[in-house]
């Protein structure tokens, strides 16, 4: 049972938007508290517009880690297409010394495009660069001599890499949306398969999750892990978590969509992402642990991550919903999961 965020810039009480660095270091309170609560992981995602705060995971996750003594740290995603597998494996690789040993990474396409122009790739080749670069990670990740030649990085020749990891193996996920594709490269690469589902029916996914147990089966892998991660916030009361979140959740799907001619969130819509067939995770410790165990099941779930950060929502109510999850949800999933 894990926390996810993308760091969302945040408003003050009073509705003013927060700076960078204020947000950045709420991540780390965030962080910290998940921590003192027992919560298993947390995953910090990977932005390059003003909308998100964190650009470099691996920097707040060690400001986390430093405070920290059990909860495991990772990204949310690591966008893999525009970034250097070398570069990734060193960066989580020395979370993973000092964390001792607590660093993991969920690498994906990421939901946007403003890093490709940013460090100088092209869109045309969106669909090499990500293939290329997880073959070679998936190399990396054996902490051995590398010899590999793609189309679009140099090659490497004999090609050690350091620092090594506490366990001599990165545990790696790949994030997947939906592409049927990616389910199968999750299995050849040994990667565990983490699903974002951010619309729908969450047992509409139970098809990956079948097909990633095939494609197990075909490259001689088993045991691979499934996690699923997906939007939402906890109160006290179901009125209480729609109330507060609604205007936030609107007005950032209000920001995006105006980028990719989505029309505007009704509030009948959001309601139905909230109901029971939805894949927002919003309403009181009950409702969202009842969800939640019905998503475990009938996914057959190693993980879930709640996506924790809603927009502009403040800091203070991201700290009672990490609250409510910890000491009342996890609990709870755990027991309906033995039911």
């Amino acid at each position: 049972m894990g926390l996810d965020t993308f760091g969302d810039v945040t408003v003050d009480r009073e509705g003013t938007r927060e700076s960078f660095a204020t947000t950045l270091q709420h991540i780390v309170a965030e962080g910290i508290l998940a921590d003192e609560l027992g919560i298993d992981f947390i995953g910090v995602g990977e932005h390059h517009r003003a909308d998100f705060a964190v650009s470099a995971p691996e920097v707040v996750l060690a400001a986390i880690a430093a405070s920290t003594t059990r909860i495991r740290l990772g990204s949310a995603v690591t966008v893999m297409s525009s970034d250097d597998p070398v570069r990734v494996f060193q960066r989580f690789a020395t979370l993973d010394g000092v964390s001792n040993g607590r660093a993991e990474v969920i690498l994906g396409r990421g939901s946007f495009t403003e890093s490709f122009p940013l460090f100088g790739y092209e869109l045309d080749d969106y669909e090499t660069l990500f293939e290329e670069k997880v073959e070679l990670f998936s190399l990396l990740r054996g902490e051995q001599e590398v010899s590999w030649r793609g189309t679009l990085r140099p090659p490497l020749d004999h090609q050690e890499v350091f620092p090594k990891t506490l366990a001599g193996a990165l545990p790696t996920w790949l994030g997947v949306g939906g592409s049927p594709e990616s389910v199968v490269r999750a299995a050849r690469y040994g990667f565990g398969l983490m699903l974002a589902i951010i619309g729908g029916r969450p047992e509409r996914f139970a098809q990956y999750v079948d097909l990633f147990e095939r494609a197990q089966a075909h490259f001689e892998m088993s045991n691979l892990p499934v996690g699923v991660h997906s939007p939402g916030y906890v109160a006290d009361t179901d009125e209480q978590a729609m109330e507060e979140l609604w205007p936030h959740f609107r007005d950032m799907h209000a920001r995006i969509g105006a980028e990719r001619g989505w029309a505007a969130m009704t509030i009948e819509q959001f309601r139905a992402s909230v109901g029971p067939q939805g894949s927002l995770y919003a309403g009181s410790p009950e409702t969202v642990a009842q969800k939640i165990a019905k998503t475990a099941k009938a996914l057959r779930l190693t993980r879930f991550d709640l996506k924790y950060s809603a927009g502009t929502l403040p800091h203070d109510k991201l700290m009672r919903s990490i609250e409510l999850y910890g000491t009342q949800i996890i609990p709870r999933v755990r027991e309906l999961l033995t039911e």
